[in-house]
């Protein structure tokens, strides 16, 4: 499963997730409540494209739905890409070049590109023997990268002269790769492992980037090269740099979120907030001074920056009942879970009162103001912040 997503561009939402409901053969029932769309029994990941206008999601098989809206304003299923043989574990839509990347449990990307009216596919050989965890564009979307538990970062480029999408490996980590984030520059990749770290490292490709100026972590970035290595406590599932680049949040399974500030230099400042929470399971900045992040707790929280990071607020909280509610979502959660442990089934009588009612599995940044989150109760929920 992958364990969290990021947004394409950072950019503004248009009319998604307005008005109707999407209509999705998959789902015993298509509803759309407070915000909330129902779009399967379980989500594996999502993104969407430039404008927010289109929708690509995995209803945890092997198909990737693609969404749009028909003139009534409704939304309704478009179109199915059905290309991999196992479920896929990453989608990642390209706002400039508007091609789609997926990745799945088959070891196998796919290249999608939208030529008259058809989305045609190009299989990438990853040269995996574990499955990929998840798939992510570089910001000049010249170059994309995925994880896998093969312990190995692919890289892939474009190679012109033989017409086809080639791999070259970083083979950092000592367990499987969860996740990765581009840095702004379009060279560094952060990667997140079940190790307990998350490393830094250059995916400098002569044929592809143009010499990199001055970072954090130095000007000499060969490919491959080792620049930076941040510990958890705890696996960590989720890693996302900010805008800028000078900031950098991942988040454990030990309960933790910690930000690190490279502003000055490498290593940088590091802070870590341990929350009461579940495991957060994806994080995403918003801009410099917010994130959020969400996970097993079913509901994503905010985190904000005014001098030191702190917990801002859960997003999910409900306001007329106060503040005794804000962590209700995460004792009923944990109740439930309990109660399957020791007797092997659900307390029927513990309703819970989040809009999500299972773990949230993948974040996407929508705008500076505004995610969507989707998981494994098949919703779809916009946040408003």
């Amino acid at each position: 499963m992958a364990f969290r997503g990021r947004g394409g561009a950072r950019g503004g939402l248009s009319t998604a997730g307005s008005t109707g409901s999407l209509q999705s053969a998959g789902a015993s029932e298509a509803a759309k409540v407070d915000g909330v769309e129902w779009l399967a029994d379980t989500i594996t990941c999502h993104a969407w494209n430039a404008d927010r206008s289109k929708l690509a999601v995995c209803p945890n098989n092997t198909e990737v739905r693609i969404y749009g809206k028909d003139a009534t304003g409704e939304w309704v299923q478009e179109d199915s890409l059905n290309e991999h043989d196992k479920i896929v574990t990453g989608i990642d839509w390209a706002p400039n070049t508007n091609r789609i990347v997926t990745c799945g449990q088959d070891r196998n990307a796919y290249v999608w590109t939208f030529t008259n009216g058809v989305w045609k596919p190009v299989l990438v050989i990853l040269r995996i023997n574990r499955a990929a965890t998840h798939v992510k564009w570089s910001p000049l979307e010249d170059k994309f990268a995925v994880a896998s538990g093969s312990k190995a970062v692919s890289v892939c480029y474009f190679e012109e002269q033989n017409d086809w999408w080639v791999s070259k490996h970083i083979k950092k980590h000592e367990s499987t790769v969860t996740d990765i984030a581009w840095h702004p520059n379009n060279i560094l990749l952060a990667s997140a492992s079940t190790d307990n770290t998350v490393k830094v490292v250059s995916t400098f490709i002569r044929e592809v980037d143009k010499r990199p100026g001055a970072t954090p972590f130095g000007s000499k970035l060969p490919f491959g090269a080792l620049l930076g290595e941040y510990v958890s406590a705890g696996w960590v599932h989720s890693v996302d740099w900010s805008p800028s680049g000078n900031r950098l949040a991942f988040v454990g399974h030990d309960s933790t979120i910690t930000f690190v500030d490279v502003s000055a230099g490498a290593p940088g400042e590091v802070q870590v907030i341990r929350v009461s929470e579940l495991p957060f399971l994806g994080v995403v900045f918003l801009d410099e001074n917010r994130a959020v992040a969400a996970g097993h707790s079913n509901y994503p929280v905010l985190f904000s920056n005014t001098g030191a990071w702190a917990y801002t607020r859960n997003l999910d909280e409900k306001k007329a009942a106060g503040a005794a509610k804000s962590t209700a979502g995460a004792r009923a959660a944990f109740q439930m879970f309990q109660n399957k442990v020791e007797t092997g089934q659900e307390n029927k009588t513990e309703e819970l009162i989040t809009k999500h009612k299972s773990t949230i599995s993948y974040v996407q940044v929508l705008s500076a103001s505004s995610v969507s989150t989707t998981g494994l109760d098949g919703r779809l929920v916009f946040w408003n912040l």
